[in-house]
């Protein structure tokens, strides 16, 4: 005699079967007894999964359901370890809406995609790994040196303005440049002559032990007035005295007199000649004096270079070259200054070198430096032959470290590839 079916817990009635189902989903599928157990084995192989598809695939199941499964799935699992799927227990009579699919067959089965949070965390997953590897080159890049940081209590560094004050540098001089074509408006003299001049007072600025700016500011002021001023060939030397004699005015403390001056020039000109050429120069040049010249951007950037004594005096030596030399007149000074530092670097190292720091102190690229590092070069290849070679024999004492005997960087000179 068959006994209730409450006593007998593998059946489930018609009424039972009701009643549990009051509190559920009404889109799951009315199953027999021996179903509930293995349903709930699919359920737990549902969850302990891997997020990839899942073991069920249910018509009726929608896509907010499908989302908090996943959220729960994702705070259920350990990063580290992993649940193994269990494979689903086989169900005798199966619904006609319910399809159970092995989580083997469905990791290589190419009927299923990934669903749409996978794939977002996929790609977050990438995005992040692509800004590590950028984050990683970033630091593994040059950094750009504070030169400043060690002068912060020399109150004659002015380091609270001193990127002001060469930022205004870099604007004024090109008020101090003179066209590079000027000499075509000269009737009686030339460019060669202009570099004879030049050559003879670096001679008689060593001589007379004046400050290093002092020359830098004799070449800028000739070349200043013979730009606006046209100049007859026996008073061109009588220009060049009277602009040192200018510069030494501004720049030296202890300025030579006047008959010195004469005395160097082979007394070519009187005291008069002299007095009255510095008139016209400062009311031609509009009493202007102040100007920024290749000196002044020299220290900034030697500094930014970290740079020893030897490759101060070769810079120096090969900035001096290019004062003789009329066709530079087309660098401003700042480049000028630049690429004396390049090509003095790469001389002494024998590779090509310009770090960030340069670059960010200077303003100026490697690429920018090559036209104008070429042609130092070339002025040093050649600075030992001819008849200019004052810059080469100032250079080639020991009180100047013997500058000039450096081998020029001729690798700088091939094409580039």
């Amino acid at each position: 005699m068959a006994g209730p079916d409450e006593n007998n817990p593998g059946v489930i009635g018609p009424g039972n079967i009701q009643e549990g189902l009051r509190g559920r989903v009404g889109k799951f599928p009315v199953a027999t007894g021996t179903n509930r157990r293995a349903l709930s084995n699919i359920n737990r192989n549902i969850i302990g999964g891997p997020p990839y598809p899942c073991a069920v695939n249910k018509r009726g199941l929608s896509e907010k359901y499908v989302a908090q499964l996943a959220n729960k799935q994702q705070q259920q699992l350990e990063p580290e370890e992993i649940k193994k799927p269990v494979r689903p227990v086989p169900i005798s009579s199966e619904p006609e809406d319910c399809n159970i699919i092995d989580v083997e067959d469905c990791k290589t089965s190419d009927d299923f995609s990934a669903p749409t949070f996978v794939q977002h965390t996929e790609a977050m997953l990438e995005e992040i790994d692509r800004m590590d590897e950028v984050e990683m080159e970033d630091v593994e890049e040059e950094p750009v040196l504070d030169i400043d940081g060690c002068d912060k209590r020399d109150p004659l560094a002015v380091v609270e303005y001193i990127d002001d004050l060469y930022n205004f540098y870099k604007k004024a001089e090109r008020s101090g440049c003179v066209p590079p074509n000027y000499m075509a408006q000269q009737f009686d003299i030339n460019d060669r002559m202009r570099g004879i001049l030049i050559d003879w007072l670096i001679e008689v600025h060593y001589k007379f032990e004046l400050m290093e700016e002092t020359l830098y500011l004799t070449v800028n002021l000739i070349d200043r007035f013979l730009a606006v001023h046209p100049v007859v060939r026996k008073k061109l030397q009588l220009v060049g005295v009277t602009a040192m004699l200018l510069a030494c005015k501004y720049e030296e403390v202890s300025v030579p007199v006047v008959e010195d001056l004469i005395l160097i020039s082979d007394k070519a000109y009187s005291r008069k000649e002299v007095l009255d050429m510095e008139k016209n120069m400062v009311n031609a040049l509009q009493f202007n004096l102040s100007v920024p010249t290749p000196y002044v951007f020299m220290r900034r950037f030697l500094k930014a270079s970290q740079c020893d004594r030897k490759l101060e005096l070769l810079a120096f030596f090969i900035i001096e070259l290019c004062l003789v030399e009329y066709n530079m007149l087309k660098f401003p000074p700042s480049l000028l200054a630049a690429a004396a530092i390049y090509t003095a670097q790469c001389t002494l190292s024998g590779t090509k070198q310009w770090s960030k720091t340069n670059e960010w102190y200077t303003g100026y690229s490697e690429q920018q430096l090559t036209e104008c590092s070429r042609l130092m070069v070339n002025f040093h290849r050649i600075a030992g032959t001819g008849k200019l070679t004052g810059a080469h024999r100032k250079y080639s004492t020991s009180k100047f470290g013997n500058a000039a005997k450096n081998e020029p960087a001729g690798f700088l000179l091939d094409p580039p590839f």
